[in-house]
């Protein structure tokens, strides 16, 4: 089989700019285009400065369906505008990065179903799909840490997670929230309790609980961290389980995920920056348990994420492309 042709959509922000970075070193991909309309003509790495010397290509306006798999790296709801305006060939293959067919009452549209693109539970119908809904960077991480838990039955209490990001998770527009003279220095908490991505957590968690188990509603506090790029997750829970239960449960459960590790010494953001991981730790307090999550919001939490279920797709293996290494010091 030749390389794996793709189109990238809406190529100035911060996703494409890392679907590209990890693409243009991917052993079975070539990037055929990069879309924007509002840089169209100018090189790449004029927008993405990390990849000069990297790839010669040019933003373009025009869009071409001879192509494999598309990439849609536009904002949220922006997606589904694009997809009513441009219909997709039947034998392109997509990836979407938005919120607009995560859920499963929006994951049918115009004929095409869109799979949830959380490789740890849905490896076997992302290798059959279509077409894919990537989720969400905070509910990677909170995901990540509860799956296990969840598919054991052991949700039964009130769960409690605070989970900080980077800026990038903003995206590349500054804001009054996202401009470095605000961000700096600076911590705060916004959307409490409302976030976007609870309806995906409580999906999945509830579709691989036990029948007849109930997962609680989480009370999630997100914040905006004093860094550009990645999440940690706090996330607690009373559990009666002893701690070598748990991890025991931990480690059978994520025994064939190439980039999901429980770890045995409490996790830091260094570790997964510039990553494709998640790691995960475990200690428990009384009948308390902390669940710790970490990851990279751009790469385990989108396009990383994105080319994993790519790999899966396309019948690839599954860290193709995706080797990378923390820059921890």
């Amino acid at each position: 089989m030749g390389k794996i042709k793709i189109g990238i959509i809406g190529g100035a922000g911060y996703t494409a700019g890392e679907a590209v970075r990890i693409l243009v070193n991917h052993p079975a991909a070539e990037i055929t285009y990069v879309h924007s309309t509002s840089n169209a003509g100018n090189p790449v790495c004029s927008v993405h400065r990390d990849l000069v010397g990297d790839t010669d290509l040019h933003f373009t306006d025009r869009l071409s369906w001879d192509i494999d798999a598309a990439i849609l790296c536009v904002g949220h709801g922006a997606a589904r505008r694009f997809l009513e305006k441009n219909p997709v060939p039947e034998h392109v293959r997509v990836i979407d990065l938005s919120h607009d067919f995560r859920l499963r009452d929006n994951s049918l549209f115009d004929g095409r179903e869109f799979v949830y693109g959380l490789t740890e539970m849905n490896a076997e119908r992302i290798a059959a799909a279509r077409n894919i809904a990537n989720p969400g960077c905070f509910a990677t991480a909170i995901q990540l840490a509860l799956l296990p838990l969840a598919a054991a039955g052991l949700l039964l209490d009130d769960i409690t997670v605070n989970a900080v990001t980077g800026s990038t998770g903003a995206g590349q527009k500054p804001t009054a929230t996202t401009h470095f003279s605000w961000r700096a220095n600076n911590h705060s908490v916004y959307k409490e309790f409302t976030h976007q991505h609870l309806g995906e957590i409580s999906e999945s968690l509830s579709a691989v609980a036990p029948e007849g188990v109930t997962v609680p509603q989480l009370a999630f506090v997100p914040a905006r961290g004093d860094f550009a790029r990645g999440i940690h997750a706090s996330v607690t829970m009373r559990c009666a389980a002893p701690q070598e239960e748990v991890e025991a449960l931990y480690r059978e459960y994520y025994a064939g995920s190439p980039f999901t590790f429980l770890s045995a010494d409490p996790v830091d953001l260094k570790q997964v920056v510039n990553t494709n991981k998640c790691l995960l730790h475990v200690v428990r307090h009384g009948d308390m348990l902390l669940v710790t999550s970490v990851i990279d919001n751009l790469l385990k939490g989108a396009s990383g994420q994105a080319v994993e279920n790519l790999n899966l797709m396309f019948g690839l293996d599954r860290t193709a492309g995706l080797r990378l290494k923390a820059a921890a010091f």
